[in-house]
């Protein structure tokens, strides 16, 4: 496996233990829609969440949550809104990204809430 997709992996990893120790129950990981990825979907209470995970070893070309596309925001929505009405889900829904950061001092994970509408 390509060390890219290692890092990547660790980084999903990393973030849904994060996402556990604040309280969210993780429901999915690497859940597909069509050709669509949506890292990990979690709950908490009746919320709902849908995270995509960037992960980086370094910040040399930007932060990790910069990488995120507006054409992967449109992609995971797209997903996000085929999960809500096959579950019926009948609350609140938020998308989340979790940025997770590998560094000499060790790894650095940011959680940032509604970062898309």
């Amino acid at each position: 496996m390509a060390q890219h997709n290692e890092t990547g992996k660790e980084g999903e990893a990393i973030a849904g233990r994060f996402l556990e120790n604040k309280g969210y129950r993780i429901l999915e990981r690497n859940f597909r829609y069509g050709h669509t990825e949506i890292d990990l979907i979690a709950q908490k209470e009746k919320l709902l969440l849908f995270v995509e995970v960037k992960t980086r070893s370094g910040n040399r070309f930007g932060h990790p949550e910069e990488f995120v596309s507006s054409a992967k925001v449109r992609l995971v929505m797209r997903a996000a809104e085929h999960y809500i009405f096959a579950k019926d889900w009948p609350h609140d829904v938020r998308f989340d990204i979790v940025a997770v950061l590998t560094t000499p001092n060790g790894i650095e994970v940011s959680h940032i809430e509604d970062a898309f509408y």
